[in-house]
């Protein structure tokens, strides 16, 4: 992703589109980081171009708040179907749309046939593409409110079937597109996280209190 600069025991972002959208950070307290908790998924969706605020009218005439995860996690990948769809009139094969009507989990659905290697929709590579626009524009905006010089971190399930658009010049160039901390932004590494980091980090939880407990029974 970007390589970046990174400070030493800065102040680390890390965001996550699965079903919903996960955001929290990380400081050095001295001795290791510390993880804080964010309900950063829920602030409020901000359109950085024309599209998007279009995207933002239409689901303002479904929900009396749109926060950023009805646009950037798995319930948010079929609201954005919808509006390419229904307001931009962006085509699908019929049987690409009945297959993703039909489907379990629509999100899924709407990834694959975006990402098919041979016949993939022009209206959900469009919603992808669209999605990955609102995620590093999110990406950002975290990084900048915790000045997350150590870096930002993208987890989530979405993310993983997204590796190859978010390797595109167009995530980093949304990411950084933030005025006069553009330079700022560039420094900031980016990384995705790929292998099972939450099992691990919550072995790695269970090991540390296990050894404080016995530290203390002794």
């Amino acid at each position: 992703m970007n390589e970046g600069q990174p400070v030493s025991k800065g102040p680390i972002a890390v965001i996550a589109p699965g079903t919903g959208l996960g955001e929290s950070f990380l400081t050095w307290d001295g001795s290791q980081f510390v993880a804080h908790s964010s309900e950063g998924g829920h602030s409020d969706f901000a359109p950085t171009d024309e599209r998007q605020i279009h995207l933002l009218e239409y689901l303002l005439q479904r929900f009396d708040h749109v926060g950023v995860e009805r646009v950037c996690s798995g319930v948010g990948v079929p609201n954005i179907y919808e509006y390419l769809r229904d307001s931009e009139h962006i085509p699908e094969r019929p049987e690409v749309a009945q297959w993703i009507a039909s489907a379990k989990d629509h999100t899924k659905a709407i990834v694959e046939a975006a990402n098919d290697p041979d016949h993939p929709s022009q209206l959900c590579r469009a919603t992808v593409n669209l999605l990955v626009s609102i995620l590093a524009s999110e990406a950002g905006n975290l990084a900048l409110k915790v000045l997350a010089t150590g870096g930002v971190y993208i987890a989530g399930g979405v993310a993983l079937h997204l590796l190859d658009t978010l390797k595109e010049p167009q995530f980093l160039q949304a990411f950084a597109r933030k005025g006069r901390f553009k330079d700022l932004m560039a420094r900031i590494p980016v990384h995705v996280i790929t292998a099972r980091a939450a099992l691990v980090g919550a072995a790695s939880y269970g090991l540390d209190i296990y050894e404080q407990r016995s530290k203390v029974a002794a």
